[in-house]
């Protein structure tokens, strides 16, 4: 893992930790209307304590929670499809899977534009005008699954527009990148990415409770869009009220392009679908496999409402997550990623052996255990990536404090938002992998062997490129 301390990725003038006497600088904020605050250092110790974490914290809070929005709206039609049959729609097992996969799709790919807002608005600007984006999924889909006559086509636009959900976690990951010093982000991204993450799990565990609730025999399906609305709002009051912009957050598009030709950024793609495109994936689809393989444990009925069990993926994949991280920054994020990816194969691999069994309880373990290795290996993938460019650097030669330095830290900054982009279309290939299996074959069993080898080959791609100390990185491992 790379020791090297290194400058701040947030402000390419900021002051050195310590002047030349060894003692602390003073970091002086110049605050202008608009809430943008001019001259963030995170990196000087005596700011950071004094004035610096409560700034950083209150800004992590509120894109926690805007973020968790977003992941409510683009994963709110894995919970909905299940319950489109009860409520009068007419489609078949591949139509529902459209319906899961195409929010991931769209998602993905804003995350690509994302990536740059927070630099050209400011992250509170942004967050504020992205929290609001999520009022147009919200409000069509409680209008379009009113009626049972809804086109399919229609039904697949307004499961698209859920989308813009997916693009937030870009964004708010670099908004949150700016905010803090290198050697608290592993733990800062590692909540901010769980906090959203705990939206899917949310959004499966409320929405059959509040729809069901009252309903008597039938469903206010609707509620499934309605019921976010007032949250929204609330997230963007608050972005508004309490967040802040940072004049240093500066818009890098040279920094992608690089970034882009940077072939350690692909190899850690590959492994981000593997991680949190399986999580993604599987937290879609987890509510219709067990409506598939378990019908009669589809939900379970307390009093008047119907509760999933489905959340439970979701849930504890995300809190997973920042441990993930912090397991990162102790023993570093490939050998973490490894271990990650051994417990994927072998729980997807538990998932093929019991099938036969037909026992949910056992269905639902190897399910936990999966979901667990990938939260793990969501954030030890995340935390290795400012790693890698740190280790180029000293590979390279080029000395901490440095312009050429913080050239490359902004490299890896840039590359967060694009490996997270890339990474989210595992949310898309997941669902469309056991559609193409039940398609070809009636079952899923052909798809989990195909992740079992997915998994393993990425296992042994983190090992021999990671784990095996090498001179492109310096001799470390990462």
């Amino acid at each position: 893992m790379t020791n090297t301390v290194t400058p701040s990725t947030t402000d390419v003038t900021a002051p050195p930790v310590a002047g030349a006497s060894g003692a602390a600088t003073t970091v002086e904020l110049t605050h202008r209307p608009g809430r943008w605050i001019d001259g963030w250092n995170p990196e000087d110790g005596a700011f950071w304590q004094s004035q610096g974490r409560v700034i950083a914290r209150r800004n992590l809070g509120w894109s926690i929670f805007a973020e968790f929005l977003g992941f409510i709206i683009w994963q709110l039609w894995s919970i909905v499809v299940v319950m489109l049959p009860a409520a009068g729609f007419e489609l078949t097992s591949s139509e529902l899977f459209w319906l899961i996969s195409l929010p991931s799709l769209v998602g993905a790919t804003l995350r690509f534009p994302y990536t740059f807002m927070v630099a050209i608005f400011g992250g509170r600007n942004w967050t504020i005008v992205s929290a609001g984006l999520l009022l147009i999924p919200a409000v069509f889909l409680g209008i379009v699954v009113s009626n049972p006559e809804t086109p399919f086509g229609v039904l697949l636009l307004v499961a698209a527009l859920g989308g813009v959900g997916g693009g937030n976690f870009a964004s708010s990951m670099a908004n949150i990148t700016y905010f803090f010093p290198q050697k608290e982000k592993g733990w800062a991204l590692g909540l901010n990415a769980a906090g959203g993450n705990l939206g899917t799990s949310v959004a499966q565990f409320a929405v059959p409770i509040v729809v069901t609730i009252g309903a008597g025999a039938t469903l206010n399906i609707a509620l499934a869009g309605w019921m976010w609305i007032p949250l929204i709002l609330v997230a963007m009051w608050g972005a508004w009220k309490y967040m802040d912009n940072l004049s240093s957050a500066k818009a890098d598009f040279a920094g992608s392009a690089a970034a882009l030709r940077e072939p350690h950024l692909w190899v850690m793609a590959l492994l981000y679908i593997g991680t949190f495109g399986s999580f993604i994936g599987f937290a879609s689809v987890f509510p219709k496999l067990i409506a598939d393989q378990f019908p009669d444990y589809s939900t379970f009925q307390v009093g008047q409402a119907a509760v999933s069990l489905a959340f439970l993926g979701a849930l504890i994949g995300s809190l997973a997550r920042p441990y993930g991280g912090r397991l990162a920054d102790r023993f570093g994020g490939a050998r973490v990623t490894v271990v990650a990816f051994s417990v994927m194969a072998l729980g997807a691999l538990s998932l093929i052996w019991t099938l036969p069994l037909q026992n949910f309880w056992v269905f639902l373990a190897c399910f936990l255990l999966l979901f667990a290795a990938t939260g793990m290996g969501n954030g030890s993938t995340y935390r290795m990536i400012p790693s890698i460019f740190a280790a180029r650097a000293v590979a390279k030669g080029i000395e901490p404090g440095t312009p050429e330095a913080v050239k490359v830290q902004r490299k890896g900054a840039a590359a967060l938002g694009l490996i997270s982009a890339i990474g989210a279309y595992g949310g898309f290939l997941v669902p469309q992998v056991l559609n193409a299996s039940q398609l070809a074959t009636g079952g899923y069993v052909a798809a989990f062997y195909g992740f079992v080898a997915a998994y393993i080959g990425l296992l042994l791609l983190t090992v021999f490129v990671y784990v095996i100390p090498r001179a492109s990185l310096a001799k470390q491992r990462i």
